[in-house]
């Protein structure tokens, strides 16, 4: 029987994950048949239909949330380049970069921007928002203004990526860095390609614009693709899901020695990492399988050197979507060393709360972002380049555990229990050590030096596929294989950034 996937991040929902029985013995071969059979332009078409289908399997409702966000940011593009009038066959305008722009642009472009943070504010945070009203009007004495509410908003499916994914069309083409769409078909496409709808990479609408319109389909770029799902299908079922329920027994017991705390909190480093670059090198690879070529999400973040570098490597689509939508609006670093700091910390706190309404969430980016500050304050340099390559690696990935634990960590006070078991405050209960026993099982702890292995001595996926050579070939059908016979026999198979 097919096996699907339930996310408590967002209720009882069910949904396709591409590491499942239900997508890749039955979904994927059914639509690459149905793509292929189709022809020119009308493979857009067939490829919105699927992606349709792929995102309404959990709940159809959420399909009409997307049409609406795509029709409007459809319309806001057109309105913004000469609406209906253009002739048919003819190109729509591109605006000029530094020209000026008409009221009837800048509404339009307002709109899009404001429709699409509206719908990811009312679905993403209203239950954050009021929660925290409550807890607020309770703590000063005045629990007749709280609202106790009973109803709670259901997080719709990826919202942050294609809210985001869509608001850059419209931005770029106010700002005359793309060309607006006339056929909505392949602004729809666009929009909900499956391959990276729920969880990224974020695909900036120039980077497909001309794939859209035409695109090649050679053996060579389906068997990269075929690499590429394959390596991240290993990465995900072999060493995200076991290091996954490492982490999952530490951040839930009750009582932690040190070790075995330090052995969590690095596991759920591996875990997310392998969790989500797993995902974003299969969404590459059936975009390629597709025919089009999606830019690079991962480029082994762990072997920063600083916090500056790590965020150079890790989820590259949203650190650089961050960077040019909001941290060079708000003046980046031209304004001043105050101003960029303050900018650097603004940017990091709203890129906590993308990943999640939770106060948790928004320290994690805090600690980013005055990090980030730091660096930049005392010039990553001077505060690094005395040291051994190695030892900048650890301080980084220390750094990095540090904020893993307020991300991984259901509450405020179940992360300050955390450090309190890391720095071994807290008296260890005699049951913790019945803990070690599953924890260091030999299946476990063999997959932990492999993560690790792979984390800092394994060549990356996108350099790796780069040429399929008869070894190269081998070696990924094998993992391919393995990871296949593996998932049977697991139940443990959530992907992380499904909830965000």
């Amino acid at each position: 029987m097919p096996r699907f996937a339930v996310s408590p991040g967002i209720g009882a929902l069910i949904f396709m994950v591409f590491s499942s029985e239900l997508f890749l013995f039955y979904f994927l071969p059914c639509a690459l048949a149905v793509y292929y059979l189709a022809r020119g332009r009308g493979r857009n078409l067939v490829l919105t239909g699927v992606s349709y289908l792929f995102y309404g399997w959990a709940n159809p409702l959420f399909m009409v949330l997307m049409l609406g966000s795509t029709a409007v940011d459809y319309m806001c593009g057109r309105a913004m380049t000469g609406g209906f009038s253009i002739p048919r066959g003819q190109d729509l305008p591109l605006l000029e970069r530094d020209g000026h722009r008409t009221r009837k642009q800048r509404v339009a472009v307002f709109v899009s921007v404001l429709s699409n943070l509206s719908l990811l504010g009312f679905f993403k945070y209203f239950n954050f928002a009021t929660d925290n009203y409550d807890a607020l009007v309770n703590f000063i004495g005045l629990p007749g203004l709280s609202l106790d509410l009973v109803i709670r908003i259901t997080l719709p499916l990826g919202i942050s990526f294609y809210t985001f994914q869509s608001m850059s069309y419209t931005i770029d083409v106010y700002r005359g860095k793309a060309r607006a769409v006339r056929n909505i078909i392949d602004f729809a496409c666009y929009v909900s390609m499956f391959p990276q709808l729920v969880a990224g990479p974020i695909i900036r609408f120039s980077e497909v614009a001309d794939q859209l319109l035409q695109r090649s389909h050679t053996f060579e770029k389906f068997s990269r693709g075929v690499a590429f799902l394959g390596l991240g299908l290993a990465k995900k079922i072999l060493l995200a899901n076991p290091c996954g329920k490492v982490a999952d027994l530490a951040f839930d017991a009750g009582s932690l020695g040190i070790l075995d705390a330090w052995y969590g909190v690095v596991a759920y480093a591996f875990q997310i990492y392998f969790d989500f670059s797993g995902y974003s090198d299969m969404a590459i690879g059936l975009g390629l399988m597709l025919g089009f070529v999606f830019p690079k999400n991962f480029d082994s973040p762990y072997r920063s050197q600083s916090i500056t570098e790590f965020w150079r490597r890790w989820h590259i689509s949203l650190s650089s979507w961050l960077r040019d939508y909001l941290y060079v609006p708000l003046g980046g670093n031209r304004r001043g060393p105050t101003r960029t700091y303050v900018n650097l910390s603004i940017v990091m706190l709203l890129g906590g709360l993308w990943h999640g309404a939770a106060w948790n969430f928004i320290i994690w980016g805090a600690m980013h972002g005055g990090m980030l500050a730091f660096e930049r304050t005392t010039g990553k340099d001077a505060l690094y380049r005395r040291l051994p390559k190695a030892m900048r690696v650890a301080i980084t990935f220390t750094i990095v555990l540090f904020s893993w634990v307020f991300f991984r960590a259901e509450t405020l006070g179940a992360a300050s229990r955390y450090f309190g078991h890391l720095f071994g405050f807290g008296d260890v209960q005699a049951g913790a050590g019945l803990l070690g026993g599953i924890m260091y099982q030999p299946y476990y702890v063999l997959t932990f030096l492999v993560a690790a292995l792979v984390v800092w001595g394994a060549p990356q996926t996108w350099d790796f596929s780069r040429r399929i050579t008869p070894v190269r070939a081998v070696v990924t059908l094998a993992l391919f294989w393995m990871s296949l016979a593996v998932l049977f026999t697991q139940s443990f198979n959530p992907f992380i950034y499904f909830i965000f």
